[in-house]
């Protein structure tokens, strides 16, 4: 059962950023939860050629920082796919734009055109969100 995200679960983000094989890995997880301990040295084995101390190594580091837990020799997520993203990307916003969204899209669209399927996309989330106010 996932739980909600707490703001330790933020600190811990803003503190770390999840590096290239940290990502595949946790990828892997995400595809594959709830997925065993056993199993899941298996499945990295096969796609990283990884040693089953290796795994546990990156498994453990990511339950320290509150993405996974092992529980009963289960390992699952405690930080959907989704709710991890938009915390990086917020933190991206954040870091990199003062945190405006609008200094952000106008950064991003300096460069590229956004087409009419894309801006209508925009709109409906912005009404979305402006219904849930």
């Amino acid at each position: 059962m996932k739980r909600s995200v707490t703001a330790k679960d933020v600190m811990i983000l803003v503190e770390y950023k999840l590096g290239a094989m940290e990502t595949r890995f946790a990828e892997l997880i995400w595809e594959n939860e709830p997925v065993s301990s056993g199993e899941l040295v298996k499945l990295c084995e096969k796609e990283f050629a990884w040693k089953k101390s290796t795994t546990y190594t990156m498994l453990r580091r990511l339950c320290q920082r509150g993405i996974f837990q092992n529980a009963g020799g289960i390992v699952s997520a405690r930080m959907s796919r989704q709710e991890f993203y938009a915390l990086q990307s917020e933190k991206f916003v954040e870091e990199t734009f003062g945190g405006s969204l609008p200094r952000f899209l106008a950064a991003f669209t300096s460069r590229k055109k956004l087409t009419d399927k894309e801006i209508e996309e925009l709109r409906r989330l912005i009404d979305e969100k402006r219904g849930e106010l």
